[in-house]
C-alpha cells in the first residue's frame, strides 16, 4: 500500500477523485481515504499545515493502514537558483530548520533522541519518482528538503537555511513526516513542486501559482502509482 499525505486539499484532491472502491475514516479530525488507483492500494490524507499535524497524520496512517511507503507531496519554496516555479524538488533527505539546540552545543537541526540532522529518504522510491518526472519533462533537482513551522518569506532566513543544510526547497511538513517514518521503519520520500521563491519577493503571487504547482506534483504521483505496479 502507498500512503500519500498533503498539507492542503489542493495538493491531493485530484488523487482522491481518482480513487476506486473508496472508503473513508476520520481520526483526530483528519480524513483518510482508502481505495485503489491503477489497481494499487492507496491511502490519502490531508494532514493540515505544520509539523504537528503532519506527524499526527503520518503516525495514524502507519498504525491504521500499515503502508509500505509514505510520500509527502505538495508545494514548496525554492532555496536554489536551479529550481523555479513549476519545477520539482525530490528529497534525498529531510531536515527541520527550526529545530535548534545550538545553545547546548548541538549543530543546527540536530534531532535529539535519534541523534541525526538529515533523515534519509528511500532511494528506490526517489528514483522511481525521478523517472516519472523525466517522463513528464519537468525540471527537477534532488537534495535536502527542509521543514519548519514558518512560511519562508525572508532572504535572510532563506540564506541561513541554505548555509546550515544545503537545502534545495523549504516547506512545513516533510521533515516531521520523515521523522515519524524513520522511528517506525517505514520508507518515505518527499516530492514538492515549487510555488514561490521563499524570499518574500512575489509572495502575493503564491496563491496564483499554488494550484498549478500542486497539479504538477499530482501528475508525478499519478504516474508513480501506475509505474510502481508494473
Amino acid at each position: 500500500m502507498i500512503g500519500i499525505i498533503g498539507a492542503m486539499g489542493v495538493e491531493i484532491q485530484s488523487l482522491v477523485q481518482m480513487l476506486e472502491n473508496r472508503e473513508t475514516v476520520t481520526v483526530s479530525g483528519i480524513e483518510y481515504a482508502k481505495g485503489t488507483i491503477h489497481n494499487r492500494e492507496v491511502v490519502l490524507a490531508v494532514c493540515g499545515i505544520g509539523k504537528v499535524f503532519a506527524a499526527v497524520c503520518a503516525q495514524t496512517m502507519i498504525l491504521k493502514f500499515a503502508p509500505d511507503v509514505i510520500i509527502n507531496t505538495g508545494v514548496a519554496g525554492t532555496l536554489t537558483e536551479s529550481l523555479t516555479i513549476g519545477d520539482i524538488a525530490v528529497s534525498e533527505n529531510v531536515a527541520q530548520h527550526d529545530m535548534d539546540t545550538t545553545a547546548l552545543g548541538d549543530p543546527a537541526g540536530f534531532l535529539s533522541g535519534i541523534n541525526i540532522i538529515k533523515i534519509p529518504a528511500d532511494g528506490k522510491t526517489r528514483q522511481l519518482l525521478v523517472d516519472c518526472i523525466k517522463q513528464l519533462g519537468v525540471n527537477y533537482r534532488t537534495g535536502t528538503i527542509c521543514s519548519g513551522d514558518q512560511f519562508l518569506a525572508s532572504q535572510e532566513v532563506k540564506d541561513r537555511i541554505v548555509k546550515n543544510f544545503g537545502a534545495i526547497a523549504g516547506e512545513m511538513e516533510g521533515g516531521a513526516i520523515g521523522q515519524v517514518c524513520f522511528i517506525n521503519n517505514v520508507k518515505f520520500c518527499v516530492l514538492r513542486a515549487i510555488s514561490d521563491r521563499a524570499d518574500g519577493s512575489g509572495a502575493e503571487n503564491y496563491f496564483e501559482f499554488l494550484e498549478q504547482a500542486a497539479q504538477t506534483a499530482v501528475n508525478v504521483i499519478d504516474r508513480f502509482i501506475k509505474m510502481s505496479g508494473e
